[in-house]
């Protein structure tokens, strides 16, 4: 796929990005080896391939799933300016 300059003045208008004149050739020319680049990927049979989160075949190490800090509720709801049913009022911002 071939953009032209005036598609790439369109998509750096688009994306509000300053392009110099004399770089627009260039940036025509880029632009265009990726979209070609980007279309032979997708002729490519993936079919048989398993999708994978991360190249590297390795599982997450985590953390047991257990509470680590202890119930401050009443101490942080005891500073603030108003408290209703264990929730915090605050000035109504939206009309």
């Amino acid at each position: 796929m071939s953009l032209s300059t005036a598609e790439v003045n369109k998509i750096a208008w688009l994306g509000r990005i300053a392009i110099d004149e004399d770089k627009i050739e260039a940036y025509a020319r880029d632009l265009s080896g990726i979209l070609d680049f980007v279309e032979q990927m997708s002729a490519l049979d993936t079919s048989a391939v398993t999708p994978m989160a991360h190249p590297m075949d390795q599982a997450q190490r985590l953390r047991p799933d257990q509470v680590t800090e202890v119930d401050q509720r009443e101490l942080f709801q005891a500073n603030a300016p108003l408290v209703e049913a264990g929730l915090y009022l605050v000035p109504k911002v939206i009309e």
